[in-house]
């Protein structure tokens, strides 16, 4: 099956419209914005086969995905849905749904995200949402892993209908190796003594000119280097601790892989402020470690960029 976390969010649309025009039919019109600015999958008539062929919807159907690259992801996920408060990835759907349904452009709704999904909460979802607009909870789908997994089963041919290209997919890096290093950092951090001699790391390739051969903005740069350049010092007196020889070699791994995954991913109109902030917000998303450790994970990677073990360099 496919790790959906490793797709990027157009791909994962794809994903749903190749299953959805199998289940409701090849009407389905694929995602595009409306006038509101949502981004929804719409099919219109009686479907195919879902919920089932036997007492399939009728009317109009609205689907929404929901991507993450996070692995391990649930809908029960408090940032995603909690009905406690009333906040949440899926919450903030509610107005715009309950519009489409007060106008009459609405029927039946699904959600689709690569997310785990149990029996009890799809109940308190429908519960939920049936509560919030209206929609009876059998014109209410759900829809995680488990299930998408099932639909490619049914369907053996969607897989080779994606026929996803190679360079399509997003930069996915694995977060394990930095947030080995950023757990034995955090824990040490107290008690790393900063020599009175001890100078910022060497930059291989200086600063300014660095950001030149990156595309990185003064801005963003300049923001970088106040809010991140003190503690360069300490991470480097870390790492050039004999103790710490475990954690030097998770770091080097962790930017060997960063480093070549950053060339293929950055096109030549890319920014590396938008390169460092997608890497940051996928490093932490993936990892409850590093979302434990914002600044310290954000601190590194500016490690990282100052000494050129990522990042294009006047060597290279």
């Amino acid at each position: 099956m496919l790790n959906y976390y490793d797709l990027s969010d157009d791909q994962f649309e794809k994903v749903i419209v190749t299953l959805g025009q199998r289940l409701f039919g090849a009407g389905l019109i694929g995602f595009a914005k409306g006038k509101d600015g949502g981004k929804d999958a719409k099919f219109q008539g009686t479907a195919e086969a879902y919920p089932s062929s036997a007492s399939p919807w009728k009317g109009t159907t609205i689907i929404q995905a929901k991507h993450t690259n996070g692995i391990n992801a649930s809908f029960s996920d408090k940032a995603f849905f909690n009905p406690t408060k009333n906040t949440g990835t899926l919450t903030e759907e509610l107005p715009r749904i309950t519009e489409m349904v007060t106008s009459g452009e609405l029927q039946n709704y699904l959600v689709v995200s690569n997310r785990k999904l149990t029996g009890i909460t799809e109940g308190k979802l429908k519960t939920y949402f049936y509560e919030a607009t209206g929609i009876e909870e059998e014109r209410l789908g759900f829809v995680g892993t488990d299930q998408l997994d099932q639909w490619f089963g049914l369907f053996p041919d969607a897989k080779n209908a994606l026929n996803f290209k190679s360079l399509e997919r997003p930069l996915i890096v694995n977060p394990d190796e930095l947030a080995t290093t950023i757990e034995a950092f955090s824990d040490a951090f107290g008690e790393i003594e900063i020599p009175d001699a001890q100078d910022f790391p060497t930059a291989r390739t200086p600063f300014s000119e660095k950001n030149v051969l990156n595309n990185m903005s003064d801005e963003f740069a300049k923001k970088l280097r106040t809010l991140y350049l003190p503690l360069t010092k300490q991470i480097d007196v870390f790492l050039r601790d004999p103790k710490n020889v475990e954690f030097q070699t998770t770091y080097h791994e962790a930017a060997e892989e960063f480093s070549l995954k950053i060339v293929e991913f950055q096109g030549n109109e890319d920014t590396f402020d938008s390169v460092f902030n997608y890497l940051t917000d996928l490093l932490i998303e993936r990892s409850q470690m590093l979302k434990s450790n914002k600044r310290l994970t954000r601190a590194m990677l500016f490690y990282m960029y100052w000494t050129c073990d990522i990042g294009k360099n006047s060597d290279a």
